[in-house]
C-alpha cells in the first residue's frame, strides 16, 4: 500500500501555503491559476504540481510579482524564476518555501542546495535556529492536522539529523577537550524526538565540553556507573512524549536517587518539564526549550 501522500484537499493547500482556501478559490476562478482535480462526489482535489505551483505563486507574489502574470506560467518558468528570486537570498520566506518544496516532493537535492547556500553566509548554529527549527515547528503544525504523511516529516527530520552529525563530526576530529566534567547525554525509554539532545551535543562540543552521547531509550540503571568513572557527570536528558506526563514526577525522582551524588548534576529539557513545580534540589535544573539550556552554557 502506498502511504506517502499524493493528492490534498483545499484545506492542506490552505495548512501549507498560509493562504485562505477561500483566496485559492478566488485565485483559481479568476485566474486559472490551478487546475483542480474531481471526486466521483464532484470534490476538488490537487495534485503534486498543483501544490508546487501554488506555493511558488504564494512566495512570488511576497516579492512582489503580479498575480495575473504568474498565473500564466507554467511550473518549470514558476520554479525558474524562484531560483532567480534576489531581493533577500536568505529571507525566512524564501527558505522555508524551498524546504517545504523539497520535503512534498522528496527532493534531497533541493534540500542540500538550499543548505549550502545558507551555510555561505550563515554558521550551523543560525541555520539550526534561524530555519531548521522554525521548520520543525511548522511540519509539526502540518503532521498535526494530517496534511503531511509521517513520511514527509521523517524525511526531513533524517536530513537534518545528518547535517547535525556532520557537524559534529568535524568537532570530534579536533582535539579533546581537557578536564574531569562531562555531560552524559540520554533520552528515556520511547521518547522519539531526538534532533534538540543531538543539537545540544553538538553545541556542547563547540563549547569546548567533554560529551558522551548515549542516544535513545537508555535504562537509568546503565547510567549509575559513570557516577564512578568520572569526578564530575551533568546527566542530560530530553523529554517531550515519554513518560507520559503521570508518569514523568516519578520518572523525575528515580533519575535523582539514582544518579545524585556529590559532583553530579541532572538537567531535564523539554516540554515535559513545563508542568513541573521548579527543582528545590540545586543540582536538578529544568530548561523548557533548547536556548535556555545554551544561556546557561
Amino acid at each position: 500500500m502506498n502511504n506517502i501522500k499524493s493528492v490534498f484537499s483545499i484545506k492542506d493547500l490552505e495548512n501549507l501555503s498560509d493562504i485562505k482556501a477561500h483566496t485559492i478559490r478566488i485565485w483559481e476562478k479568476r485566474y486559472s491559476l490551478l487546475s483542480p482535480l474531481r471526486t466521483d462526489a464532484n470534490t476538488r482535489y490537487y495534485d503534486i504540481e498543483n501544490l508546487q505551483k501554488l506555493l511558488n505563486v504564494v512566495l512570488l507574489v511576497k516579492y512582489g510579482f503580479k498575480l495575473h502574470r504568474l498565473a500564466l506560467l507554467n511550473n518549470a518558468e514558476l520554479d525558474a524564476m524562484v531560483k532567480e528570486v534576489r531581493t533577500d537570498k536568505y529571507d525566512r520566506n524564501h527558505v522555508s518555501h524551498l524546504f517545504k518544496v523539497a520535503m512534498m516532493t522528496f527532493d534531497q537535492h533541493l534540500f542540500m542546495q538550499t543548505y549550502q547556500e545558507l551555510l555561505r553566509e550563515k554558521t550551523f548554529r543560525q541555520v539550526f535556529f534561524d530555519y531548521f527549527m522554525p521548520l520543525l515547528e511548522d511540519i509539526g503544525i502540518l503532521w498535526q492536522t494530517r496534511t503531511i504523511t509521517p513520511a514527509h516529516e521523517h524525511f526531513i527530520s533524517c536530513l537534518i539529523r545528518m547535517k547535525i552529525i556532520a557537524n559534529t563530526d568535524s568537532l570530534l576530529s579536533g582535539s579533546n577537550p581537557a578536564g574531569d566534567h562531562v555531560y552524559a547525554l540520554f533520552l528515556p525509554l520511547d521518547e522519539i524526538h531526538e534532533l534538540g539532545l543531538l543539537y545540544l551535543n553538538y553545541a556542547l562540543l563547540e563549547s569546548r565540553h567533554r560529551t558522551i552521547y548515549l542516544g535513545e531509550s537508555m535504562p537509568i540503571e546503565s547510567l549509575e556507573r559513570f557516577k564512578s568513572l568520572f569526578n564530575r557527570v551533568t546527566f542530560v536528558t530530553y523529554a517531550t512524549v515519554s513518560p507520559s506526563k503521570l508518569e514523568f514526577s516519578k520518572y523525575l525522582e528515580e533519575l535523582r536517587s539514582r544518579l545524585l551524588s556529590p559532583g553530579c548534576e541532572l538537567w531535564v529539557l523539554g516540554s515535559r518539564v513545563q508542568d513541573q513545580d521548579a527543582p528545590v534540589n540545586p543540582a536538578v535544573k529544568f530548561f523548557p526549550s533548547l536556548k535556555d539550556v545554551l544561556n546557561e552554557l
